[in-house]
């Protein structure tokens, strides 16, 4: 998964990556490069008296050396530069998969993972291919230049190599296979700190009310020892590792001195040959580490691209049409024929056989006991989720074969639990509409019973709005999410539980507004208040997912148990009749 994932995602930045590895190499040779100088220098110079020569050498040393730290500093700011890039295009890629998920993949993965897989993961792929380009492409170059240049020096010495490089890799592996299923489950494990965070955090008033913080603390305390525990045991082995390397890489160095020593007593080698095949050695073991330091990054980036490109082949069950109706007659009309829905490996459908026609000029209202399924039959519409059998129709045009902008514009929604932006008044309510005008926003302010809190908002449209609203209370938060929806003016208004939150009089004031401004839409409201619904042009009764009654509130009262039930659970006879 790793590697298919930065395949797709390099493929951009062939080129500055091809003179990223141009860069190195010309580094990695100078560096293989200096200690043949000075073994040089040592042989011809030092030993001979020969000042002139050291000079000489000396001079040609230096200007290797800032050739060498040039080509260094280039390969370190192109790499950077790829590797930024690369965690800019998968973040984006990733984000813009999620925006094409229906409510039932977000359901799946939740909201916390995906949150980790679009930051933590990536940025550990980003990571991993940062030191890749920085440390990676140099270490095998400098390994295989490293052993070429010291069987140069002295072959019997080196021999000692065919010894000590399998030992190194055999032990790094041995780690590394012990650290991968750990790495995989310590993001498991951020994943539920941060599911339990967020639901701490935005039920931190349930939480206060109900004086459940210390049990919130055990909770939060449990999960953040789970991933200590495993993040203490994948430091172990990380720990374990640097050790092992340079016991290694010390015992080597103490076995060519000895056997090294042994060559120069019997005239096999020169004392600066000797220096060189030790400088070659560090550097042969220095490429090991470096490409051991890499392999504890990959098994934790390999756990982390398989969860990114689980989400990236994921395919959303809301499919954008191939060949997409790009033009309706606009006149609002909208129709459910025979619609059943349920949630893949449900034991029972949601909807079934739901039959609900609503019409411009009419408000159609739906009423039901909790989950009934009301809910998410004005998600079918907007294609929140698609229907699994029958069809959902505006103007005639199956909603599957609409094209999603033109569906947007046609169909507003104002949902259970209306979502406020961080922001101002103004850019909340011009999010589906940009080039509305103040006036318009007023206006809507108006109908939707706003205008007045708005007002008096330290201002007015230009107040500051908290991410979801946190800042306004539930009530003011559906009176500008409906307003939301009337700046952007479409033929079918979907208004779910949206005055929940109301006081009588202000539901009152605002459904009377309301009935004056989309006097020739098509309205569906569904709400658990009678008041709410009663003066509907139409009710649509629904009992455990199906259609039990449809008719006014003076026709249902006379003849649906249903209806009946649930009206005198809220008002007496004497109201219920008036």
């Amino acid at each position: 998964m790793l590697i298919r994932l930065l395949r797709s995602h390099l493929r951009p930045y062939k080129r500055p990556i091809g003179l990223l590895v141009v860069l190195q190499l010309l580094s990695t040779i100078g560096a293989l490069y200096l200690p043949t100088l000075n073994a040089d220098i040592i042989d011809n110079g030092v030993v001979k008296g020969d000042t002139g020569y050291i000079l000489g050498m000396g001079g040609v040393m230096l200007g290797v050396t800032v050739g060498q730290m040039v080509c260094a500093i280039g390969a370190v700011y192109f790499g950077a530069r790829t590797a930024m890039s690369l965690g800019r295009d998968v973040r984006k890629s990733v984000f813009d998969q999620v925006q094409r998920f229906s409510a039932r993949e977000v359901g799946r993965f939740g909201a916390p993972s995906l949150i980790t897989r679009t930051t933590n993961d990536v940025q550990q792929v980003q990571m991993l291919v940062l030191m890749s380009f920085t440390l990676m492409v140099s270490a095998p170059i400098m390994c295989v230049g490293g052993i070429i240049m010291a069987l140069g020096q002295d072959v019997p010495l080196s021999s000692l190599l065919l010894a000590v490089v399998p030992v190194l890799g055999v032990a790094v592996s041995l780690i590394v296979r012990r650290m991968r299923p750990l790495f995989r489950t310590m993001q498991k494990r951020v994943d539920t700190v941060n599911r339990v965070l967020r639901e701490q955090i935005t039920g931190i008033r349930v939480i206060r009310a109900f004086v459940k913080d210390d049990y919130e603390q055990r909770r939060f305390g449990g999960a953040n020892d789970e991933l200590s525990a495993v993040s203490l045991a994948t430091g172990r082995l990380m720990a374990l590792m640097f050790p092992t390397v340079m016991a290694i890489v010390n015992f080597s160095s103490v076995a060519v001195l000895w056997f090294g020593a042994h060559r120069i007593d019997s005239g096999g080698m020169q004392v600066g040959a000797l220096t060189a095949f030790l400088s070659y050695l560090m550097q042969i073991l220095m490429s090991v580490m470096m490409a051991t330091f890499m392999f504890m990054m990959v098994p934790r980036a390999e756990v982390c691209a398989e969860r990114i490109q689980e989400v990236l082949d994921t395919e959303s069950s809301v499919a954008p049409p191939a060949a997409p109706v790009t033009k309706l007659l606009r006149h609002g009309h909208l129709l459910l024929d025979d619609v059943d829905f349920a949630y893949p490996g449900a034991e029972a459908a949601v909807l079934r056989g739901v039959r609900l026609e609503a019409r411009p000029g009419r408000t159609t209202a739906v009423i039901g006991s909790t989950g009934s399924g009301k809910s998410t039959l004005l998600g079918l519409v907007p294609r929140l989720y698609d229907a699994t059998g029958g069809r959902v129709l505006v103007d005639g045009e199956d909603v599957a074969r609409l094209e999603p902008e033109l569906l947007a514009r046609t169909v507003g929604l104002v949902p259970q639990k209306p979502y406020l932006f961080s922001g101002t008044v103004a850019s909340n309510l011009r999010y589906g509409r940009p080039d509305a005008t103040d006036e318009e926003l007023w206006h809507a302010l108006e109908v939707a019973q706003a205008k007045d809190f708005v007002e008096k908002l330290e201002g007015g449209l230009d107040a500051p709005i908290a991410q979801g609203g946190g800042n306004v209370s539930g009530g003011q938060r559906q009176r500008l999410a409906i307003a939301r929806c009337l700046v952007r003016k479409p033929e079918i208004y979907l208004f779910d539980d949206s005055f929940s939150a109301l006081d009588y009089a202000t539901d009152a004031a605002l459904r009377k507004a309301l009935a004056r401004e989309t006097a020739e839409a098509t309205v569906v409201i569904v709400a658990q208040r009678v008041s709410t619904i009663r003066d509907a042009d139409s009710i649509v009764v629904l009992d455990e997912g199906r259609v039990v009654g449809a008719g006014t509130h003076a026709e249902l009262m006379a003849g649906n148990d249903t209806y009946r039930e649930i009206v005198l659970s809220q008002l007496t006879e004497q109201e219920a009749a008036a």
